[in-house]
This record gives C-alpha cells, structure tokens and sequence, in this order.
C-alpha cells in the first residue's frame, strides 16, 4: 500500500450528503484526513481540480465466480471506477460442490448455461481443491489476485446439488438431505458468506425448471432457521418478470415462508419497470410496498439499466428463456459446420417459423424484429445497420428465415443485437432512490457474447444524472457506494469517511461515458483456443483506488492486484483474518 494524497477535489462522500470541497489523505489503506488545503506529508500526491472524489462504486450483481480465475484484470472495471463486487448471485455458486464428479460437473452445467460462461475453462482453470465453501474461500484468498474487493453468495442451487447430486432435478429432499444442506450452509456463513442466494425463477435448455424449484417448504425452513443465527447476512431470491412471468406467486410464497423472521430479503424480479411488464407493475410495487410496511426486511433491485438482448449462435441462452428451443438447437450445435447446415436446412427452417409465431414469448426478441438491429457481421458482407424487419422485407422472407439467411452470409460469429426495453423511468427512479432497494444490477462477468454488463454503472451518471436530471450526483453516488455496502454489511467501506477502507473513485463528469462494446478475444475455450466476449474501452476514472492502492490511472489499468476478501461486518474477525492471509 502506497500513501496518497488527492488535492483539489469535490467530495461526495457516498452517504447522499452534499458535496464539498475537501482534500483526502490515505495512510496504509485507510482514509486518515479529509480536509481543506491539506499539506503533503511525504506521500504521492494527485491533483483532483475539477472532478469528484467518491467512494469506490460496488458491483451489486455479478458473476465473476468463474471468470476471475482467468479473467482476474476484471476488465474492464477498473475503468469504469468499480472496487468492490458481489459474486454467487441468483442460486449459483462455485461452493459447495459433491465428490461426485457427475455432480460437480452438473453445476458448472448449470452456471455456465444460465450465464453464458464457457464450461471448458469452468472446469479447467479452477482448482477444484474444495467441498464446503469455507475451503472455497480459503482457495479463492489463496490463488486468486483481482484489482477489486469480492464477496459472494452460496448458492442455493449449489447446495442442493451438492447433498442431492442428479437428484436434484427430480424430486424433494429427505429430511437427513435437508440437514446436510443446512450444515453446508452453516458452513458458509460462519466463514464469511453474504448470505445465501435463490432461485425461483430459471428453466434450463431442455426447458427443465431448475432444481431450487423442487424445495419443499420444509427445506426452506431448514435453510432459513441457519440463516436467522446470523447477523448481517440476506437471502437473496430471483423471482420470473420475464418468461413465465411466475414472480406474483413466488413472492407470495417468500412472504408466508419468511413472515415474523429477523431475515433481510433481497428480491430481484419485483419492480417491473420493461413496458411488456405492465400487466405485473402495479401489483408487485403494491405488494412491496405493503410488505415493507409490515415490517418484512425486504429489499428490491432497482436497475437503471434496461436489460438488450444479442443474439448470438455461439453461446446464449437467449432463445432457451425465450421459449424458442428450434433456434437454441443451433446455438447447442457442437461445432460451426452443424450450425450452418442447420441454418440452411429446409426442414430445419419450417420449425424455426413455427417456433417463432406460436411458442416464443410475445415480447422476446424473435417478436419484435422491428428492435432487432444488424450491425455486427463478422465479415462484413452486411448489410448492417439495418433492422431484422427491413431485411427481411428487402428479401422476401419470414424473420426467422431472415436472420438465418443473415447469419450465413455474414459469419457464424455475428451477432444481432436488440435495442434496450422500453421502461418506466418514473417508476425506475422511485425505486432506486427508496431507503430500502438494492441497485447497480448489472449481471458484469456474466453473458460475455450477449451483453457488457461491466462499464454500465457509469449511466446512473451520465444519464440520470446529467442527461435527466431525475436524480442528485450525491444520489447516484450513494446508490452506487455506501447504500450498497450498508445493506451487505460491509461497514468498513462504502463512504468517505475517516477510519474506512480507501476504496476510492476520482472523476470528471464532462469526461466519463459508458463506451460502446468492443470485442476481446481473449477467453479460452477449453480446446486450447480462444473465444470472444464483449468489453468496453475505459470510462475513463482519473483514478481507481482500491485499499489505498491505484488500480486505474487515467489511461489504464495498473496491473495492480490489491483486492480482499469481504465479509459481513457479523464475521468482520474473518475479514480481517482473510486480509492478513
């Protein structure tokens, strides 16, 4: 750790206080001094004239669980300001895993298909030197090295995969497989978990429901009990405002199963801001707003980001959840020479019609072609720049037939890309500035080839606060950094305050941006090769701090590696022991 001192800045101190004009000093990775007209004392002096000086941001939703071990430049957030990321969201988590390899193997199955990660380097580039997810822990602060703090989840999913193994998929559990599972969960909060997180939303490829939707209320209980022994800790559940649309009942089921327990609730799937959400808007928003009177701890996400879709025959499971399982065959297809023959194939097209006008959802991306935008051949043949619906009428064609006709004349690796949802900005904004709501949910690390969630934390910025003006910068920044770690319980950091961790963000506001997305090919495929993801150029931060160390400097990222792990404050002697580790 170096020590610093930043000159000349506009302090936003992350609790939603007014701005000021400060200096801030770090010693040994702790904010010492903030002050007017600070004398140098021998340390590294920046020059912050004309920007912000904030906390850290916090990444509230990603799934860096596998990604980080070969992709541990988190790129690209360093650039984009971010110090801090939660891991093991929505039901998934690398920990605990079964001894059987079937089992294990399964899971990384799971992760991978719902997050579009690759399987290959899953199974390949982790150590795998782990059951419970305390040795998880353990052999994360010992192998991996990332220019950002982490703290993670245990999966729900994870957990029963572990104790049911294939089972799992197929029935309830028995009160001895409960038990256990509760063990492992005892397991993982006692060495420093956030919680655990759910799953009452996803169905896999072959259009399964999966496996945390088979749990009974007594294995619900079993869980909750462990969960209640602990302070600081959530349960975070994923409930369906997308596909089935499932998230009224589910949510019922939460509130009867959790009411009169000590127990935060993080839900994601009940504010429904998309316009093709309308018929569940209302009711939700009411029904939270009345738990939360009831005195339900309960917590929604609130993203300012409207989910895009790109469709990509490589790897997505886009057409999956979108109910369209003709197409999600190609994208299953072993190798590029099957995906072209199925494209070409004649019978193969007659099903792919039929999918698309009675099985897909009526909002997925297949209906509404007219949002489908062509702009990213690989060859460049084209055309681009175009919509799904204008191709195929210059062509004569139905759209599905289109899109394949597309994708073979301009390559197997382009992609088509779906223009954000239309949303409820009113509503999007009440929700991210209540007292009580999780925000910056950006799926980062996960979707490589069908989204960018990495650099999108900066448009809370750029458009709800500059653009709009719908909210306050010290409103964006306290959603962005100490509301986050509040609510994690990650209380040594989060606001600028002296005593906390020098987790820091320095910016101009007339010089950042959330970049348009690039292609890097720089993921291994598990043949020995490399494959694609989307990234962003840097925002850019005039400087990324992160436990007093500069992970971005203007330009680039530094190479530097100082990110720890977090736990809650409950477990803080864990943190700190990780720490020392």
């Amino acid at each position: 750790m170096s020590d610093l001192l930043i000159k000349g800045g506009t302090v936003v101190d992350g609790t939603g206080a007014a701005a000021y004009k400060a200096d801030v000093r770090v010693k040994d990775g702790i904010i010492a001094e903030i002050g007017e007209d600070l004398r140098p004392d021998g340390e590294k002096v920046y020059f912050a004239d004309d920007c912000y000086v904030t906390p850290g941001f916090v990444e509230s939703h990603t799934h860096y669980d596998a990604t980080m071990w070969w992709q541990n430049d988190l790129d690209p957030l360093p650039g984009y300001g971010v110090t801090s990321i939660i891991m093991g969201n929505c039901g998934f988590s690398a920990a605990p895993i079964s001894r059987e390899e079937a089992a294990r193997n399964e899971m990384v199955k799971i992760f991978a298909f719902f997050e579009d990660i690759p399987e290959g380097p899953f199974l390949q580039n982790l150590p795998w030197d782990w059951e419970k997810w305390s040795e998880y822990k353990t052999s994360m602060i010992k192998h991996v090295r990332v220019p950002a703090n982490y703290a993670a989840f245990v999966g729900h999913l994870a957990l029963r995969l572990a104790v049911l193994g294939l089972e799992a998929w197929d029935r309830a559990a028995t009160p001895a497989e409960i038990a256990k599972m509760a063990e492992l969960l005892d397991d993982a909060l006692a060495a420093g978990a956030l919680g655990m997180s759910d799953n009452l939303f996803d169905h896999d490829g072959s259009d399964r429901p999966v496996p945390t939707l088979l749990a009974d209320d007594a294995e619900f209980e079993a869980l909750f009990d462990v969960l209640e022994r602990y302070e600081g800790v959530s349960y975070q559940v994923i409930l369906d405002i997308f596909t089935r649309k499932t998230a009224p009942q589910m949510l019922e089921r939460v509130a009867r199963l959790t009411k009169g327990r000590k127990l935060r609730i993080q839900t994601a799937g009940t504010i429904a801001t998309l316009d093709f959400q309308k018929d569940l808007a209302g009711p939700l928003e009411n029904r939270m707003i009345e738990m939360q009177a009831e005195g339900y701890d309960i917590w929604p996400t609130a993203s300012h980001v409207a989910p895009t879709n790109v469709l990509s025959i490589v790897k997505s499971l886009i057409f999956a959840q979108s109910n369209d399982y003709v197409w999600h065959e190609v994208v299953m297809a072993d190798d590029h020479e099957e995906k072209r023959r199925l494209l070409a194939d004649p019978e193969w097209r007659a099903r792919a019609r039929e999918s698309w006008d009675t099985k897909a959802w009526q909002w997925a991306p297949m209906n509404n072609p007219q949002r489908l935008e062509l702009i990213n051949s690989d060859n460049g043949v084209g055309p681009v720049n175009i919509t799904l619906a204008e191709f195929a009428e210059s062509r004569g064609l139905h759209r599905s037939d289109a899109m394949a006709q597309w994708i073979l004349e301009n390559g197997i690796l382009s992609t088509v890309h779906m223009s954000p949802f239309p949303k409820d900005e009113e509503m999007t904004t009440r929700w991210m500035t209540n007292p009580m709501s999780v925000g910056n949910v950006t799926d980062a690390g996960a979707h490589g080839q069908m989204l960018c969630g990495g650099g999108e934390n900066v448009e809370l910025i750029t458009k709800y606060v500059m653009q709009d003006k719908r909210i306050s910068l010290e409103q964006a920044v306290h959603i962005l950094t100490g509301k986050l770690m509040n609510f994690f319980g990650l209380t040594d950091r989060g606001e600028l305050k002296v005593g906390k961790r020098a987790d820091i963000t320095v910016f101009k506001l007339d010089e950042i941006k959330r970049r348009d997305m690039i292609k890097a090919f720089d993921v291994p495929d598990g043949k020995g090769g490399h494959t694609w993801r989307f990234t962003r150029e840097p925002a850019p931060m005039r400087l990324t701090i992160v436990n007093g160390v500069v992970t971005f400097d203007g330009k680039k990222f530094t190479g530097e590696m100082p990110g720890q792990f977090l736990s809650p404050v409950a477990n803080d002697q864990l943190a700190q022991v990780a720490a020392a580790e």
